[in-house]
């Protein structure tokens, strides 16, 4: 699914702690017993006999009862006695009778997991009576080898600000596509041909047996239900308490995804807006169309002039549409967004609006050098070793989204196809979403240039052989339409178990306690709801 991280509470506190700095101590590669389940490549057990030396998590705001390590991957498992990263992980410990781990991914693609379970973890706390609550930055994500595209992205969006009367020669448009696709390749090191979702479900396996157990229990929001389904074709043996919450399509091209990412984006930015007018505060003022109307010109004016920042690129239009999108995937972020944008129109204050346009993390102080740059510096090449916090490059959830989406997707239209289709393929997005739009569209373009991606998801994430597995969807989420939960449970087969969340929102678990009730019943108590079981929306009291 494309530009869907995921709003778990860390993104509900708006900008985090800027001077966040994680030190993630060692994971030695100890000889510890291997699983005598496990069939897999002998030079592959030096990753799986790993064990984690846990730490307590340092920085500034990290709470003191989380504890962080590291786990030692192959970039490529291809060639297990080639290069290795490392990859951020932490946890809270089990309070009461523990019973293994559970292991938690809140989305994106290019969400890290790290500060996410650091600023959001109090909502898990109640698994923490049978569980350790795991998370994990994955590979090419937050400080697990990072990767950038510098002003790639950029110089892109603005070769698709053409007028519509010029896109029937878009060779200009293509040069810029494949000059970006060089740029992330020459920023991201050597994880980025390894960043799909298939490579990520293997790094899970690695984590399963890194914390001692012998199934993988899994919550995943979002995009992690295609990272937890993926993980559940690849090892179906190995799956534990399985819930995938805000359910992925497996089957749609980019393309069909981008349509109805930015449909259900407009929708939620219509919402917002209905609710902002009733607010004397509302920064576009108290008439929801003329509101609508100021909506587009503020991003048509910093596409045409951005506003510097004190992180050194400038803030555009584009970088507004991802910022507001971040903001619309939960009511409860709705104030935030509202006192961010006032702050940006009516003192062209961007620090609001970049702390959504950066998924909510903390802010680097500058753009991270390329790993070839890194290693110009001291003649080493560190790129899989863990970063600090602030080397990651301010563009990491976008470049890592749109790597991820790129690796995951088999379909690379030609040139010619491109040339042919691209007008139609503008209008259908501007008429999905005259804001979101051609951001969504820029995003599936991105993949241009790329190699292609596999088509192990689309053909064999399918009719599992595993235990059951808990979907919940919801209705109204403008992210993952409620359809994509009962496709990709069709797809699963039998093991796949639907809970039907009539509310709003994206994804249930944080926002209904009918929801979070039934989750955690199966995850501590292996409790399912029959099938098709519902839960109303919550009502405010």
């Amino acid at each position: 699914m494309l530009a869907k991280t995921d709003t778990r509470p860390v993104l509900r506190s708006g900008a985090l702690a800027a001077a966040t700095a994680l030190t993630l101590l060692g994971a030695g590669l100890s000889r510890a017993a291997a699983d005598p389940d496990d069939d897999r490549d002998a030079a592959l057990s030096r990753f799986y006999d790993q064990t984690i030396r846990w730490s307590r998590c340092t920085g500034e705001g990290m709470p003191d009862d989380l504890q962080c390590g590291k786990v030692t991957v192959p970039v490529d498992y291809a060639r297990p006695k080639g290069r290795t990263m490392e990859l951020a992980v932490a946890r809270y410990r089990a309070t009461g009778d523990r019973r293994g781990s559970v292991l938690l991914n809140f989305g994106g693609p290019g969400g890290p997991g790290v500060p996410e379970i650091a600023y959001g973890g109090k909502e898990f706390m109640d698994l923490t009576d049978a569980y350790d609550v795991v998370s994990f930055d994955p590979r090419g994500v937050g400080r697990s080898s990072p990767v950038s595209c510098g002003d790639g992205e950029d110089d892109a969006f603005a070769a698709l600000d053409d007028e519509p009367g010029d896109l029937g020669d878009p060779s200009g448009l293509l040069a810029q596509l494949k000059k970006a696709a060089d740029a992330c390749a020459d920023h991201s090191g050597p994880v980025l041909p390894h960043i799909g979702t298939v490579d990520a479900a293997r790094d899970m396996d690695v984590m399963r047996a890194a914390v001692g157990d012998r199934k993988l229990n899994y919550l995943g929001f979002s995009y992690g239900t295609r990272l937890g389904a993926v993980y559940a074709a690849q090892f179906p043996g190995k799956v534990g308490r399985m819930v995938l919450d805000g359910v992925d399509t497996l089957t749609e091209s980019l393309a069909e995804q981008g349509i109805a990412g930015a449909r259900g984006q407009q929708v939620a930015l219509d919402d917002f807006v209905d609710w902002c007018v009733k607010d004397i505060a509302c920064p576009f003022g108290q008439d929801a169309r003329t509101a609508r109307e100021e909506v587009v010109k503020l991003i048509r004016s910093l596409d045409e002039d951005p506003l510097p920042t004190d992180f050194g690129d400038d803030f555009t239009g584009q970088d507004l549409v991802g910022a507001i999108g971040q903001g619309l995937y939960s009511k409860e972020l709705w104030p935030s967004l509202q006192r961010a944008l006032a702050q940006l129109v009516e003192s062209g204050d961007t620090n609001g609006v970049l702390a959504f346009a950066t998924g909510g993390m903390a802010l680097p102080v500058r753009t991270a050098p390329s790993p070839r740059e890194r290693a110009a510096d001291d003649g080493t090449d560190p790129s899989g070793a863990l970063v600090d916090e602030e080397d990651v490059p301010l563009d990491n959830l976008p470049a890592a989204l749109m790597a991820v989406n790129c690796a995951d997707d088999p379909d690379r239209p030609s040139a010619a196809r491109i040339t042919a289709d691209l007008r139609r393929l503008r209008a259908g997005y501007e008429e999905a979403s005259p804001v979101f739009g051609r951001y969504r569209l820029t995003q599936v373009l991105m993949c241009y240039g790329r190699p292609k991606g596999t088509d192990y998801i689309r053909d064999e994430v399918k009719d599992l052989d595993t235990p059951k597995i808990l979907l919940v969807g919801t209705r109204g989420d403008p992210a993952t339409p409620y359809r994509w939960t009962v496709e990709t449970a069709k797809r699963l087969g039998p093991s796949a178990v639907v809970l039907d969340h009539r509310g709003e929102g994206h994804t249930g678990y944080g926002s209904s306690k009918c929801v979070h009730r039934k989750v955690d019943d199966f995850l501590l108590y292996g409790s399912l709801p029959p099938s098709g079981s519902s839960c109303a929306a919550d009502t405010d009291d």
